[in-house]
């Protein structure tokens, strides 16, 4: 529902608490003139845009989460789990409550109950003002952003390759012997032959923590792992006890000489990475709008540092370019180029965009 729709719902209660906090001038009595007089009051963009100009670190980030979650409606204790999500330090937790919080976004108006019994519990942000919020923050973000005076010299994109490594790696399960470590990982040998095999190469993985973006991550390449998870997940491949193989489905696809769809490895990624950083579809949306065209990647990271929270050993920027940038990259939703001054630059693919759109249309 959209706002208007919202305010109606609404209690006299509410809707003088939102009244209260804009200083609105009509009589608290009448509901219809509360309803007309906080109307306009937030009907304009120039007070959505001061609005947001306004909101401390913090509140921009739950109001990120808040548009971008998935979740049209959000019990009590949902909404607490994304406050406490948005205070990445303990100053931040300490400062108020996310009952505060939740409190301010509701006196805001920003903030609804369901209408209905069965939602009388849940909250949401009207339809209408998650559209302006996305509109105003993207106009803020873009403006902080330094474009490329042309097309850089040199740049490096890797559409359908992910897709064809899928297809390699399962060829080599097919007509090799791969046995597996007590702990299920293959030997380094095959990793190394695999490697040899693929488009694209990576150094094996050495000793050192590694943990949360998978269930392979920590024994094997990160862009070799999301193959293999998506693969051990659309159960292409089994783990016996006397090796790796193809399981019916893979052997299946292979037949087929088709290759699984590029899709469902982003989305497949979304979900496996979406645990150590919760706002990944956030991220990969603003990234999408943000880099249209080409733009520095120093000024994209400028603006995405402030919502991307650090995981363990990885900080915000480790993340933003090994974790988001470099994983877009092997899933062909970004390129990535470099001028003579070796300044890099960023810019969204057509998949990308398509990627995005449709993501956002299956919400």
């Amino acid at each position: 529902m959209n706002l208007a729709d919202m305010l109606t719902f609404a209690d006299i209660g509410q809707l003088n608490r939102i009244a209260n906090h804009y200083k609105c001038d009509c009589n608290e009595n009448s509901k219809h003139e509360l309803i007309q007089s906080i109307l306009q009051t937030i009907g304009s963009r120039e007070f959505i845009e001061q609005h947001v100009g306004r909101l401390s670190l913090e509140d921009l980030r739950f109001l990120n989460t808040l548009l971008f979650d998935g979740r049209r409606q959000f019990s009590l204790e949902e909404l607490i789990a994304c406050a406490q999500q948005s205070r990445f330090t303990e100053d931040a937790r300490e400062k108020e409550s996310p009952r505060d919080v939740i409190t301010r976004f509701r006196q805001r108006g920003w903030l609804f109950n369901g209408s209905t019994q069965n939602t009388r519990y849940l909250f949401e942000v009207p339809e209408d003002l998650n559209h302006r919020f996305r509109e105003v923050l993207e106009r803020r973000f873009k403006s902080e952003l330094i474009p490329a005076l042309g097309e850089p010299s040199m740049y490096r994109e890797e559409i359908d390759l992910l897709p064809g490594d899928l297809q390699l790696f399962l060829q080599y399960v097919q007509l090799h012997e791969i046995p597996l470590n007590s702990e299920g990982i293959m030997y380094r040998r095959n990793q190394m032959q695999i490697m040899e095999t693929m488009h694209i190469s990576e150094p094996l993985v050495g000793k050192g923590w590694r943990f949360g973006y998978g269930r392979r991550f920590k024994d094997y390449p990160s862009r070799f792992a999301l193959l293999y998870d998506y693969a051990y997940h659309s159960r292409l491949i089994r783990e016996n006890v006397g090796g790796l193989s193809l399981s019916a489905a893979g052997v299946s696809l292979l037949g087929a000489e088709k290759q699984d769809s590029k899709m469902q490895m982003v989305s497949f990624w979304l979900r496996l990475y979406k645990g150590p950083i919760p706002n990944l579809l956030s991220l990969v949306y603003w990234i999408e709008r943000c880099s249209k065209e080409w733009v520095t990647i120093s000024s994209l990271y400028e603006n995405m540092e402030r919502l991307i929270k650090p995981f363990f050993y990885d900080s915000s920027e480790s993340i933003f370019e090994e974790r988001i940038l470099r994983m877009m990259l092997h899933l062909g939703m970004v390129r990535i180029g470099e001028d003579e001054q070796q300044v890099r630059y960023i810019q969204t693919t057509q998949f990308g965009r398509a990627a995005i759109l449709g993501l956002q249309k299956g919400r």
